[in-house]
């Protein structure tokens, strides 16, 4: 007995009992700081939402440092941290180049040691800004441009690239799938805001890691991850509950999270949900905009309607519904098993830029709306820790997507409603590894595999008695869209000051379509697609001296047609209609950054980031001929024939300039400006070029109170300089002295507060567009937000 029970008590001593916590907190408040980066030579570890981490594998001879992107680094010895009884205190900073980014070869590492130009986004920020949606978010970093064609959409553009050359990366998992559009998609919403622990924007082609449609950037998101219990005997029990209401669109959101965690498991879920009503537009602008009639269904009859407040856009509201639920267990310090579901759905979203078209003096449209947007992805990742002869660390990532979009639309007076329905299955594997060669030489490697599959059907139906009879589908049913992939990254800190970056990857790319002739006259029935593509990337970053930095990067992106860039038939515009193109070939990006940052003793902080990108057999949109003929009938509608074609190239190049000052132990500006110019081989405006945009703030940060006082513009594009597709569409714009659409330019001035009452509750309050400006963002179906108040309380238990 005696023996049995030493047995046990040593048992416990030796799983439970070697550990070591030390808590880190904020100097000003006493308040705990989640998230801290703390890491030695050979060890690293991240503080729990109680501000604490185990430091039990670190030597007592190591020097710690901890690292957080919001509070000056702080370094101290393993000694000095333990006279200390392991609390540390880290001091709030303005300005701190001290930052982890993992987007930029998928693996953990020090900001500036990065050639390329990444923006993070931390959740801090994220609570504070409030975003409706993850579109917003992303347009709060106010370097990414989000253009809407409905309420429920948000389409980024980044450095004159959008849509799908464009990257969505969620938890390691790409989201971009084979019916991505060149036209504005949506598909980013799909990510509930709510859920995000941190997001990171890579600037520039991002194929050598990511491949395919990364050639304008990349979006990687990081959603809300379990955490373990540094106490054995102690449950990590954390909730977070938030609920939220804007007057511009009625919003209602209410989210709720919570965390339980154990010494080797750990759960987490979270819930969302937003109802959004119509949105309500500014009262002082351009008339043009404004909506002053309606459709509604009286008496078994298309009327049209005057709207009551012609600054209300019905009908644009719609609601969604996300949820989040991750399991995370590790067994041993050698290996970390993760399993998350992400699901996403909505209702049917009403497609707003259509609602406003009008043919003949009436509306072209009773009814036009996307069916309920539907996503789920199950995501299994397994790391391995233990150094062996080939990595330090090796991950593996296996997901199943599956997206189902569709689209109805009925045009006024007519009783028959036109549906099509698209489902894809994206399964993909991605395999990376890290090595570290030596003390200032690093290797990472991997491989990927994706596979889509795609359905569509179509069919009209009749409204009065419900009959359905078939009609084309979008898509040809059953296609495939399939990539492979291996690369390889280096980096050499060749010096303390120098690193130097070297990348490479190759990919190859199939598409299999069989095409239905019952609608249409093909001249072919079936499309076999087979390219491979070589990308490389060369950087450097150079810090001659404290507080200088300067990043020269070199990379070439790709992007291989997809379903939708082959296989479509869709009308584009009035009048226009998409059609395939089986000559269809990659596009290629050939880019060069340069960038320069400059911190004077954390006073003043000002980066500069100037590049320029080459596209080669750019895919857009032409005069076509389709089986010989430019034009055909198309829902009822003589449409002339277009497709994407390969021209000879594009050029778009730029600046982002960023500054932040502190003017005050408690007081500080910052601002950014973006400036993109780009035309095709002929001189024309390439398409997804946003106009000068950006911002300026003033942020005063005491204790319990943040407030934010602060100004967004945007600034003009003439008639001249509007891309052709553009000046085609002149619903969407204001008519400048000549009656030619054109975009204005607009100010928005604006004020964000949140207060912390005490350690559970805090509230966030602010007004959007105070002088309640009537604008519409470049390229945008539906006007922004007027006058907005906003309301927030958040609950942490």
């Amino acid at each position: 007995m005696k023996y049995s029970v030493f047995i046990s008590v040593l048992f416990f001593i030796t799983v439970f009992g070697h550990t070591q916590t030390v808590k880190v907190v904020n100097k000003a408040n006493g308040q705990a700081i989640e998230d801290v980066f703390v890491f030695s030579k050979n060890h690293s570890t991240l503080t729990n939402n109680r501000g604490e981490a185990d430091i039990c594998d670190f030597g007592k001879n190591d020097t710690l440092v901890f690292q957080h992107s919001a509070f000056k680094t702080k370094i101290i010895s393993y000694g000095e941290l333990k006279n200390k009884g392991f609390l540390l205190s880290m001091e709030e900073g303005v300005i701190n180049l001290d930052e982890m980014v993992v987007s930029a070869n998928r693996w953990e590492q020090d900001k500036r040691e990065v050639p390329v130009r990444i923006t993070s986004i931390p959740l801090r920020e994220i609570a504070f800004s409030n975003p409706q949606t993850t579109a917003d978010l992303l347009g709060s970093s106010e370097e990414v441009f989000i253009q809407k064609s409905q309420q429920g959409g948000g389409s980024p553009m980044i450095r004159g690239f959008a849509t799908n050359r464009v990257l969505l990366v969620i938890d390691g998992v790409r989201m971009n799938n084979a019916i991505f559009r060149s036209g504005n998609l949506q598909n980013v919403i799909l990510i509930d805001a709510n859920a995000i622990e941190n997001a990171e924007v890579v600037f520039g082609p991002g194929s050598v890691i990511y491949g395919s449609d990364a050639i304008g950037g990349v979006m990687d998101f990081h959603s809300l991850e379990p955490k373990l219990s540094l106490d054995s005997t102690k449950m990590n029990v954390l909730s977070n509950m938030m609920t939220r209401y804007s007057s511009a669109n009625s919003e209602k959101t209410v989210h709720w999270d919570v965390n339980l965690g154990w010494n080797k498991w750990a759960s987490l879920t979270s819930i969302s949900y937003s109802n959004f009503g119509d949105l309500k537009m500014g009262t002082q602008g351009h008339s043009e905009y404004v909506r002053p009639e309606y459709v509604m269904r009286i008496d078994g009859k298309d009327s049209v309607v005057k709207n009551d407040d012609k600054n209300v856009q019905r009908f644009s509201g719609y609601n969604q519904l996300n949820v989040l639920q991750k399991l995370t267990f590790h067994p041993s310090r050698q290996w970390v098993f993760s399993y998350g579901i992400h699901y996403s759905n909505s209702s049917n979203v009403p497609r707003y830029d259509r609602l406003i078209q009008y043919k003949n003096g009436k509306p072209k449209y009773a009814e036009w709306y996307y069916g309920p947007q539907k996503w789920m992805m199950n995501t299994l990742r397994i790391k391995y820790l233990k150094p062996t002869k080939l990595f330090d660390e090796a991950k593996l990532i296996v997901a199943y997507q599956s997206y189902e979009e569709s689209r109805h639309d009925r045009k006024f007076g007519k009783d028959k409603i036109r549906e099509r329905t698209e489902q894809v299955g994206a399964f993909s594997v991605n395999l990376d590894f890290e090595k570290q060669q030596n003390d200032h030489s690093f290797l990472f490697y991997g491989m990927e595999a994706v596979n889509n599959d795609v359905h569509s059907v179509g069919q009209q139906r009749d409204i009065f008695s419900g009959e359905v009879t078939p009609y084309a589908s979008r898509y040809p049913d059953g296609s495939r869209y399939a990539s492979y992939a291996a690369y390889g990254d280096y980096k050499n800190n060749l010096t303390k000051r120098m690193t130097l970056v070297l990348g490479l990857r190759y990919s190859y790319v199939l598409l299999r379509a069989r095409f239905d002739t019952t609608f249409y006259k093909f001249p072919f029935q079936e499309m076999a697609l087979n390219n491979g593509a070589l990308n490389g990337s060369f950087g450097l970053a150079y810090r001659p001296a404290e507080g200088w930095q300067f990043n020269l990067n070199t990379s070439t992106g790709f992007r291989a047609p997809n379903i939708d860039d082959v296989g479509k038939v869709f009308d584009s515009e009035p009048g226009r209609v998409i059609v395939p193109n089986k000559n269809l070939r990659p596009e290629y990006a050939y880019n060069i950054d340069f960038g320069v940052a400059k911190t004077i003793v954390e006073v003043l902080h000002v980066e500069a980031t100037g590049f320029y990108t080459l596209l080669k057999d750019a895919m857009v949109r032409r005069p076509f001929l389709f089986d010989g003929q430019d034009s055909i009938f198309y829902d009822g509608e003589k449409s002339a024939v277009e497709a994407l074609i390969n021209t000879g190239e594009a050029r778009i190049y730029g600046v982002q300039f960023g500054a932040k000052v502190r003017l005050a132990s408690h007081l500080s500006i910052k601002g950014n400006v973006n400036y993109t110019h780009g035309e095709d081989q002929d001189g024309l405006s390439w398409r997804h070029v946003a106009p000068l945009f950006g911002g300026v703030h003033m942020l005063l940060k005491m204790n319990r109170l943040k407030a934010d006082a602060y100004v967004l513009y945007n600034g003009e594009i003439t008639n001249e300089n509007l891309p052709p597709s553009e000046q085609d569409k002149p619903y969407m714009y204001a008519v400048d002295e000549n009656g030619k659409p054109y975009l204005p330019a607009w100010t928005t001035v604006n004020l964000k507060i949140a207060y912390r009452l005490n350690k559970l509750l805090r509230i966030n309050v602010g007004v959007e567009n105070i002088l309640d400006v009537r604008y519409r963002p470049y390229s945008s179906g539906i006007c922004a937000a007027g006058r907005n108040f906003r309301l927030a309380v958040r609950a942490r238990f």
